[in-house]
């Protein structure tokens, strides 16, 4: 089957950048390649520093609240969560008021190595968004908060 190349010019071609859901989808894959690369050497992705970094906002959660907090299937969180185990960042403890669940913690590592990659994880805000200037940026995390926090009306 013979292709053609697609001409970048062509109107429809030029409106997909007009799509705001489409540029937040770019930029979303971009940031998560270039987080990805700056934890290859740790063996963790974006999804499991996400896991870690909220376990550590708190004291812990069940692992159904990680799937509703994150956004994430809950056969996901498994795995994810898993994996934490295995590396020490992260252990199962019997949860307080209920025996039967499980609440998941950050372990000192876990802790420790959410320390030493921040300022990678700076590093790659300030990669992608290069850009924009301080007040820019300000006003980008501003307006892409008020939309993250906004609950689904379905």
């Amino acid at each position: 089957m013979k292709t053609t190349a697609i001409d970048a010019n062509e109107p429809w071609m030029r409106e997909l950048h007009a799509d705001t859901g489409y540029l937040l989808y770019r930029l979303g894959l971009r940031s998560g390649q270039l987080f990805n690369a700056c934890l290859q050497e740790s063996g963790l992705r974006l999804r499991h520093y996400a896991v870690l970094r909220f376990l550590a906002t708190g004291e812990g959660a069940l692992q159904r609240e990680l799937s509703a907090r994150l956004g994430y299937d809950p056969s996901a969180i498994v795995g994810l969560v898993d994996d934490l185990e295995k590396l020490g960042f992260a252990e199962r403890r019997p949860a307080p008021d209920d025996r039967r669940s499980r609440i998941v913690v950050p372990t000192e590592a876990g802790r420790a190595f959410l320390r030493d990659t921040d300022e990678s994880a700076l590093r790659v805000s300030g990669e992608l968004l290069g850009p924009l200037d301080a007040r820019e940026r300000e006003t980008l995390h501003a307006l892409l908060l008020r939309i993250a926090e906004e609950k689904p009306t379905n």
